[in-house]
């Protein structure tokens, strides 16, 4: 049982702390939370009293947090952002009849998994809300782990720490190469038909920790280019100028008489798609149907894509 001390801290304490971190000066952070500089200055001191720990160290210019408060502010906001969500599922479930979900969804699976969500919506007739976030992956777990989303689809290549995961399909890199490239008639390639020419990949994302070190074992060629969204990628290959590196999962709404998609093997490098979500009770049983629907769901679209683009070589789509 926690100490007697440490549970007179209050919800209230806990967000004047998590915004004054947030805009970094107690200036700005008063007037966010509409009070006087005095009355939160007091109200952080009187939470590193109750801890028995400084969480902050003050300057002039500049607030710093502290090795423990660091590790409060990461509980803070999950505190933080599951009160001010369940607040908005009370208000919906009241004014609405309606249940809120919070979904994450990297931007390559959105449309495999709005479809999946739909689907769920008709099935019996669910009363729900659903909430949409589209991020990359890694900003997708930081938002899980903080209570700002109920489940993500992201894409991984290590298990993520504080969350339990449920594979759901691998998404391999593809190369995306002219219409008239050597390559696109060859049906597929190996890392080592790259030769020379120079790649163009993304800069973030799961590509550095996959492209690189297969790109640096077997591709020769100059330093690749890399760039932020797949318009630009298309555009260089287009044009002649690059080869363009991805997972797979990114061509499938690539509809582009010019590109051709070619599977590249030897060896065959993949990320992991799972379904990510907080060990523990949902808020809501809505939420739990979902995770379980989608669970289901999305591994099966996954086998049937595979199987249509390993059928149809460098011309398929998905």
């Amino acid at each position: 049982m926690a100490a007697l001390p440490l549970r007179a801290l209050t919800l209230r304490q806990l967000q004047f702390f998590s915004v004054l971190v947030e805009e970094g000066q107690f200036g700005k952070a008063a007037r966010r939370l509409a009070i006087t500089q005095p009355a939160l200055s007091n109200a952080i001191k009187q939470m590193e009293k109750l801890l028995g720990a400084e969480l902050l160290t003050r300057s002039t210019h500049r607030l710093e947090l502290t090795p423990v408060g660091a590790e409060v502010l990461a509980r803070t906001d999950f505190l933080v952002n599951t009160f001010e969500v369940a607040l908005r599922d009370i208000e919906s479930t009241v004014q609405r009849g309606r249940a809120y979900v919070r979904i994450g969804v990297i931007p390559s699976a959105s449309a495999r998994v709005a479809a999946a969500a739909s689907e769920f919506l008709q099935d019996g007739h669910r009363e729900v809300e659903l909430s949409w976030r589209d991020a990359p992956s890694n900003t997708l777990l930081a938002e899980l782990r903080s209570g700002q989303i109920d489940m993500a689809v992201a894409a991984i290549t290590e298990p993520p720490g504080g969350l339990t995961c449920i594979d759901l399909f691998r998404d391999p890199l593809v190369l995306v190469v002219r219409r008239d490239h050597p390559l696109a008639a060859a049906g597929d390639a190996s890392w080592e038909a790259i030769g020379k020419e120079r790649l163009v990949l993304f800069e973030s994302g799961s590509m550095p920790a996959l492209g690189n070190p297969a790109r640096a074992q077997f591709a020769q060629g100059p330093q690749p280019y890399r760039v932020s969204y797949s318009e630009t990628l298309y555009a260089l290959v287009r044009g002649g100028q690059a080869l363009g590196l991805m997972p797979r999962l990114y061509t499938s709404s690539l509809r582009d008489p010019e590109l051709a998609v070619v599977p590249l093997l030897k060896p065959r490098v993949e990320r992991r798609v799972v379904l990510a979500y907080l060990p523990g009770p949902m808020r809501n049983v809505v939420a739990q149907e979902l995770i379980a629907f989608l669970r289901e769901r999305l591994p099966q679209a996954g086998e049937a894509t595979v199987r249509r683009v390993s059928g149809k070589g460098a011309r398929a789509r998905r």
